[in-house]
């Protein structure tokens, strides 16, 4: 009843708040200025930040006239993300939930690997070797997904052994416990959001075309980062079967997901993609190999090309922000 009450009262009651279409529990409002305030609802907790200190003030007012409500002061920990703060920037992570998934699962003492993936698996809904315990196996994918908020490094190994979980064999258990001894090595990664940096939105996108085994399709990956920090990633298979690497191409950037007829789809992507380019919306570029962060949502890439696009995406080690103190 609380949170239908805040709903009612962030879109109705408190003028100029507007829903985000995308994030149904996000609110955003923009005073005349173009100052901005957002605000994030999640059951009766919320979280809210803006850069004109009057429309704060006048919004946690209001709230606590409807609610009883207690300000906890600056974010520290929401839903098991920490976040910490620092003159160069912003960090977060789930450090002490890592270190309670890999006790549950009796991997604390496991031998760490420098990747979630061994370079070149393929898994198969024929799994080798004998079936594992189903609800084990979806406890584990479930808490490893959840851990995919602020590891995308871990993305792609997470969504492939997923796709087993109707009937896992001991061949993708194996494949989930080498997630579990990565991030037992990596327990303190998180993303690191920097301040004196240009902020541009920059996209890459990639497919590993045909690479199920079972069905053919192609694996589709996608980062975005704006200013130093991804900020939206997704590694999931193609919901058609495409038939040429271009095709799975236009599929990875479009994300349509239109099928009608034999080409019609490859069309519909083609000229969606040509009128953002043609109206100033986005940006085309190609890009090297080398320098393709996507590759790590698509595919399991070995030691030196994963771990430096995982620098890249602006994932790192807590103690690596130079000499500031965090918060």
């Amino acid at each position: 009843m609380v949170f239908f009450k805040m709903k009612f009262i962030l879109s109705n009651l408190l003028c100029g708040f507007k829903r985000c279409p995308f994030e149904h529990t996000r609110y955003m409002k923009k005073n005349p200025k173009g100052e901005i305030m957002i605000v994030s609802v999640y059951v009766d907790d919320l979280i809210f930040t803006g850069d004109d200190e009057e429309m704060l003030s006048d919004f946690k007012s209001a709230m606590m006239n409807e609610f009883e409500m207690t300000d906890l002061g600056e974010l520290h920990h929401f839903l098991g993300i920490n976040v910490q703060k620092s003159k160069e920037g912003i960090f977060i992570s789930q450090e002490k939930y890592t270190v309670e998934l890999l006790e549950k699962f009796n991997m604390k003492n496991s031998n760490p690997v420098s990747t979630p993936c061994v370079t070149g698996l393929k898994l198969s809904k024929n799994g080798e070797g004998k079936l594992v315990d189903q609800t084990l196996f979806r406890s584990l994918a479930g808490n490893l997904m959840y851990l995919t908020a602020t590891r995308p490094d871990i993305m792609y190994a997470v969504s492939l052994i997923s796709r087993f979980m109707e009937k896992p064999y001991s061949s993708h258990w194996e494949a989930a416990k080498r997630i579990l001894r990565y991030i037992n090595g990596t327990i303190d990664y998180g993303i690191f959001y920097k301040t004196r940096v240009p902020v541009q939105l920059v996209g890459y996108t990639d497919t590993d075309f045909g690479g199920s085994i079972d069905d053919s399709r192609s694996t589709l990956g996608y980062a975005f980062s704006l200013g130093s920090g991804i900020i939206s990633w997704c590694s999931k298979k193609q919901p058609v079967v495409a038939l040429s690497t271009t095709e799975a191409e236009y599929i990875a950037s479009s994300l349509t997901g239109l099928l009608h007829g034999k080409t019609k789809h490859i069309c519909l992507r083609f000229h969606f993609l040509r009128e953002l380019v043609s109206e100033g919306e986005i940006n085309l570029e190609y890009c090297r190999s080398e320098e393709q962060v996507a590759d790590n949502f698509t595919k399991p890439l070995g030691g030196l090309t994963f771990s430096r696009n995982v620098t890249s995406l602006g994932v790192q080690k807590i103690f690596g922000l130079g000499k500031a103190m965090l918060e």
